[in-house]
């Protein structure tokens, strides 16, 4: 009963967030909202208790979790950090009521993590999703995985589009450089 209420709670606020959004299925953040519904429920599959999540701490499977969970944070506030100081958000130029506030970018970001990898963020949902999955391994949390993962893949490729449509040439330069979500290789 808690966990119901739990994902009726999160999902009213993501839903909320998002609804310019689900009026524009296309969009990326149409895709993105259901990529993090799939990881709000795998969250609430697979936390059954506080001992079961930090128990066994030194267990291949706990080490790898917590490996992911904390690399996580690592393009999150890289990714923050540059489209905040660099990305030259304006809510007048790129006034599109489906994108939130820090994605209103009018400068393509191109240094630091996003020298890498295109899409930082996803990839920090990315690594949260299987560290999340590690702390119980089941088939639903694997199905789980595989739909949020699918998404996100949805997510950034939908974000692709709209992107080359604003910034153009510039984009698609950048498309060719970089990789989507892992550097040097995917």
């Amino acid at each position: 009963m808690i966990r119901a209420a739990c994902f009726i709670a999160v999902s009213a606020v993501a839903v909320y967030a998002s609804r310019a959004t689900l009026r524009r299925p296309p969009s990326h953040g149409f895709y993105r909202l259901f990529a993090w519904e799939f990881i709000v429920v795998l969250i609430l599959v697979n936390f059954r208790s506080f001992a079961q999540w930090f128990g066994d701490p030194v267990s291949a499977r706990q080490l790898a979790s917590w490996f992911l969970l904390l690399l996580s944070l690592l393009p999150l506030g890289l990714g923050v950090h540059l489209l905040r100081s660099s990305g030259q958000a304006n809510a007048q130029r790129r006034s599109d009521p489906a994108l939130f506030p820090i994605e209103r970018t009018t400068r393509l970001v191109t240094t630091g993590v996003f020298g890498y990898i295109r899409h930082p963020l996803y990839a920090s949902l990315l690594l949260l999703t299987w560290g999340v999955f590690l702390k119980r391994p089941s088939w639903i949390g694997a199905g789980l995985g595989i739909g949020s993962s699918v998404l996100l893949l949805a997510t950034a490729i939908a974000e692709e589009h709209e992107n080359v449509r604003y910034f153009g040439l510039t984009y698609e330069a950048y498309l060719r450089n970089t990789k989507r979500f892992i550097p040097f290789l995917f």
